[in-house]
């Protein structure tokens, strides 16, 4: 009985450390994803930059990007309106304000005000993908390791004689590697909607601005 025991114990570990592997296995390549794009997590397409003319169809703001820091008002107005922390709804009626103040200027003033908020949020989309990569990168690391742990486990398994007491600390060191892996992996779907969510700000930003630019 107790032999039958001891063996029905380390069938149970070894079929939960074979369910742990296959999790790390499928979990570590993006969801819908057809092939990697290095170290990138998501199965959304790599895009490091916001194009301009997807968002923006007014006057040119190449100048304007290279002066809007140099505008006090500018800047600190750009610093309340582009974070997620500010609704949107907000912001835009903070534009409108802004819109109403700006006088015979307005255009100008409204184009210095785009390309404050493209320079900004490009820069701050273009941080958020090279943080994704970053934990695409921890992600397969995570996941090669756990594979190596996997190895060595069923290596102690198999030794003869067994040490019942070092394959159960294995498995527990192992199945706790697992569950911290499986918790980053389920972070995976909701950091990789950030790129999106910025551009999605910009362009509404950028659709108020034009329209009070009428």
């Amino acid at each position: 009985m107790g032999h039958y025991s001891g063996m029905h114990s380390r069938t149970t570990i070894r079929q939960r450390v074979i369910l742990a592997l296959l999790t790390v296995t499928c979990a570590s390549a993006p969801a819908g994803a057809q092939t990697m794009q290095g170290d990138w997590p998501c199965k959304q397409v790599r895009v490091p930059d916001i194009a301009l003319a997807g968002v923006w169809t007014g006057p040119s703001v190449d100048q304007a990007r290279k002066s809007w820091r140099e505008d006090p008002a500018i800047a600190d107005f750009v610093s309340r309106i582009a974070p997620r922390r500010t609704p949107l709804e907000e912001a835009e009626r903070l534009i409108d304000d802004f819109a109403k103040n700006a006088g015979a200027g307005r255009k100008d003033r409204l184009t210095l005000l785009f390309g404050g908020l493209y320079d900004r949020l490009t820069g701050e989309r273009l941080e958020v993908v090279n943080g994704l990569d970053r934990f695409g990168r921890r992600l397969k690391e995570m996941a090669e390791k756990t594979r190596e742990e996997t190895q060595a486990f069923f290596d102690l398994q198999n030794r003869k004689p067994p040490d019942p007491e070092a394959v159960k600390k294995a498995s527990e060191a192992l199945q706790w590697r697992v569950r911290l892996f499986d918790e980053q992996r389920k972070m995976v779907s909701y950091v990789c909607e950030s790129p999106a969510l910025i551009e999605q700000r910009l362009g509404a930003l950028a659709r108020k601005i034009e329209a009070d630019m009428e």
